[in-house]
């Protein structure tokens, strides 16, 4: 037994060496796409910004690498009081980086700001209709009907924790340039299309982080990015070329890791004009693709698989739909549709084109997996069947802030989709449903089997529904399904790292060697 001044000095040359090994040290580079459009992190629905903002701020409930749901700011699962009240218990002895208090009046400011119809993640979360108060650390969420999605959605990015007495009556604008939440990490500065930077929370309430500074890259051009990560520029670069992916495996400073992604990429179809701000629909659409059977013939027209084997060196796999099998609302009975161009004059012709058509495949350049040349692609496939298509690319953010933002995308365009949710909900409601932010496509019929869903309690009656809806989405070609991203990150093997299959980058998942 070792009794008095000699404990003292055992404890000290025990914990000395933890505290300094506990301490965070060192940086890492992180090359994505694209910069984000905002870090008003519920003013946006792109994963770029999300990722960087999971550093800054936290959700009451998270994914783990796993993508199993776990408690963060919350302290257990949410309770279902009533059949639209969720009770939710908040962590105590949280801080926000300016010093705040995380309690239960934050929770109800950030729940009620993100529902707020101005800002463009307010879709996901349009059936809350107020937050109550319970006591200093307790809150119940009322809705407008059952809403079974709830604990998922609120694991997204843009339902983030808020400081309300440094954000009261704060535009969007006004927060992009001071993000200040309760995270790992600690906004620096943001020089635009050059770097974001974060610093180590040394308060955060899960301790400190193990790397002190993260840097968020952004760079378009995937040679230039490989580049980097091969010249030791970065530590992490995403979407790497499939045709790029062997030589970084075998890079003596380098290593590959890959994840089958959540993520989807389809051609869209403007069917209907809306109000880019009531997000309303003005009328019908007077291009091409207003018409079912232009839809159906741009369908048949491409032949994804062989997109997949030419442009992205067969790491994609070819989906029916939007959702992909970690998808609730998944259909494995369902078949993706095949190339035929012969149905392609025959459609083509009963819509009044018997000499073929002309029109524009908008996308952007950066963002995804070779996402020009896949545009490229199909837009040669196209042009083959009688559809004569024009490529246009743009700079990601532009893309989003001046074309898909404001329904302005059409009459065909391309995007990529994948939400941490895993939910069917969250494909058709902010992509599909008349008034979405996204939307340029309108079907009443899929509207309300998308409003039975979204307030289905029953598990199975919910998969049912979105059974009818997958087959409705098919049958009316509401889009041009194509793939399911294989996501190919390279790293240098100066840190250990795993891909997640919900493309969250996290640096707190991350050592340096």
């Amino acid at each position: 037994m070792i009794h008095g001044r000699n404990v003292i000095t055992v404890l000290a040359v025990l914990l000395l060496p933890v505290a300094a090994a506990a301490a965070p040290a060192g940086k890492v580079v992180i090359a994505q796409g694209v910069d984000p459009t905002t870090l008003d992190i519920m003013n946006q629905q792109e994963s770029p910004a999300s990722i960087i903002a999971a550093h800054i701020f936290e959700t009451l409930w998270e994914r783990d690498p796993n993508l199993k749901i776990i408690p963060a700011l919350a302290t257990e699962m949410p309770k279902l009081v009533a059949p639209t009240t969720w009770e939710v218990k908040l962590r105590k002895g949280v801080k926000f980086h300016n010093g705040e208090d995380f309690n239960a009046e934050s929770a109800k400011f950030s729940i009620e700001r993100v529902k707020d119809p101005k800002l463009r993640a307010s879709s996901n979360f349009r059936p809350i209709e107020s937050v109550e108060v319970v006591d200093p650390y307790t809150i119940r969420v009322h809705t407008a009907k059952p809403w079974p999605t709830f604990l998922t959605v609120m694991t997204f990015a843009q339902a983030a924790m808020y400081p309300p007495k440094a954000y009261a009556g704060k535009q969007p604008a006004d927060i992009s340039r001071q993000p200040i939440g309760t995270g790992p990490y600690t906004f620096v500065r943001w020089a635009k299309d050059e770097e974001v930077v974060l610093e180590a929370n040394t308060a955060w309430w899960r301790g400190e982080p193990k790397v002190k500074t993260v840097v968020f890259r952004p760079i378009p051009d995937d040679a230039v990015r490989v580049a980097a990560l091969q010249n030791g520029e970065i530590d992490v670069a995403v979407n790497i070329p499939p045709h790029l992916a062997n030589p970084i495996a075998n890079h003596p400073r380098l290593f590959l890791t890959t994840a089958p992604s959540i993520r989807t990429i389809q051609l869209m179809f403007q069917t209907h004009n809306f109000d880019e701000k009531t997000h309303q629909v003005t009328g019908v659409y007077e291009g091409p693709t207003k018409d079912k059977r232009v839809r159906q013939a741009i369908q048949y027209a491409l032949d994804v698989d062989e997109i997949i084997k030419g442009v992205l060196d067969g790491k994609a796999m070819r989906m029916a739909t939007m959702l992909t099998p970690m998808h609730f609302g998944f259909d494995p009975a369902l078949k993706p549709i095949k190339q035929d161009v012969a149905k392609v004059k025959k459609l083509l012709t009963e819509a009044g084109y018997p000499n073929g058509l002309e029109l524009t495949l908008n996308g952007p350049q950066g963002r995804y997996v070779r996402d020009k040349e896949v545009a490229e692609a199909s837009a040669g496939q196209l042009t083959k069947a009688g559809i004569r298509t024009t490529v246009k690319t743009f700079e990601f953010v532009n893309y989003l802030n001046n074309m898909t933002y404001k329904h302005k995308g059409g009459p065909v365009w391309l995007i990529g989709w994948g939400t941490p949710t895993i939910d069917a909900e969250t494909v058709y409601n902010p992509l599909f449903r008349t008034g979405s932010q996204l939307g340029t496509y309108s079907n009443p019929d899929l509207d309300g089997l998308v409003e039975a869903a979204q307030k289905e309690m029953d598990e199975k009656k919910r998969l049912a529904l979105f059974h009818q809806i997958n087959k409705l989405w098919i049958e009316d070609a509401a889009a041009a399904p194509l793939y399911q991203q294989l996501d190919l990150y390279g790293a240098s093997k100066r840190i250990t790292w795993k891909a997640r299959s919900d493309e969250r980058i996290k640096a707190t998942e991350m050592t340096i060697k």
